[in-house]
């Protein structure tokens, strides 16, 4: 089935990682040109954009203001314009702590990489998309948002209020500047990816696909294909607002013994 997305300009964010880069070629496949954003993986980021036809590399820190702005205005004189945006950028802090170990240092650092960058990036997108009168907003949140996760309850927080009260706002205000503009949100659960790559040994495995009907890891194009479905106004094009699970039918409760 036709996508329709080929020609569309599209950025990802944190393109140089895992789930952002396979975002970019799944894209790129469909025939869009795609904006590889990245934070420090330059030359990560200029390995993908040799790949892909008519794709570009911009680097930008999401936690800054006025390199999130630049970052759009580049894009707009590159491609002259955006019809997409996969708001993908995003850490998860390593240590495991609990909310009584956590510094407050690492909470606002984790909210401001998190949060604060997809709220960054979704004003920018929605200012062009008041320039142009369309474009589709697709934000990347987690499993941790929907069940929660010990030890990473900044993270956790973080994307709870991205695929929560920021994805639903933003659905219902995409309209005042395009009419048939839409946000959506894709919450993956545990990925094979640079972030988890080393943390998932087969111990590890075993005990977390136990809240999973499907046992086992996604990959980033799993991921990337339901990303692409949501971008896509012939696949999905009266979807808004939605959060798409992408985790094996993972539950907050144990489904294997």
């Amino acid at each position: 089935m036709d996508t329709g997305l080929s020609g569309k300009r599209v950025l990802v964010t944190g393109a140089s990682g895992g789930i952002g880069s396979a975002c970019a070629r799944v894209f790129a496949a469909e025939g869009a040109r795609v904006v590889v954003h990245y934070k420090s993986g330059k030359e990560r980021a200029d390995e993908i954009v040799a790949e892909l036809d008519g794709a570009i590399a911009i680097g930008a820190d999401l936690t800054v203001e006025a390199e999130v702005d630049a970052l759009f205005e580049q894009a707009r004189e590159q491609l002259g314009g955006l019809d997409v945006c996969v708001a993908n950028a995003g850490v998860w802090p390593t240590p495991d702590e609990g909310v009584w170990q956590v510094s407050l240092a690492r909470w606002e650092e984790t909210l401001r990489a998190n949060l604060t960058a997809t709220f960054l990036t979704a004003r920018g997108f929605l200012r062009e998309v008041e320039r142009t009168g369309h474009g589709n907003i697709v934000l990347i949140g987690s499993t941790a948002g929907r069940f929660g996760e010990a030890g990473h309850a900044d993270y956790a927080a973080a994307k709870s209020a991205i695929q929560g009260g920021l994805l639903l706002s933003l659905k219902n205000e995409i309209v005042r500047i395009a009419p048939l503009g839409r946000a959506n949100a894709v919450a993956p659960g545990w990925t094979v990816s640079p972030m988890t790559r080393g943390a998932l040994d087969p111990d590890v495995v075993e005990r977390i696909t136990r809240t999973m009907a499907l046992r086992k890891v996604a990959s980033a194009d799993d991921i990337a294909r339901a990303v692409v479905v949501l971008a896509s106004d012939e696949l999905s094009g009266h979807i808004t607002g939605q959060v798409i699970t992408v985790a094996g039918g993972m539950e907050g409760r144990t489904l294997h013994g």
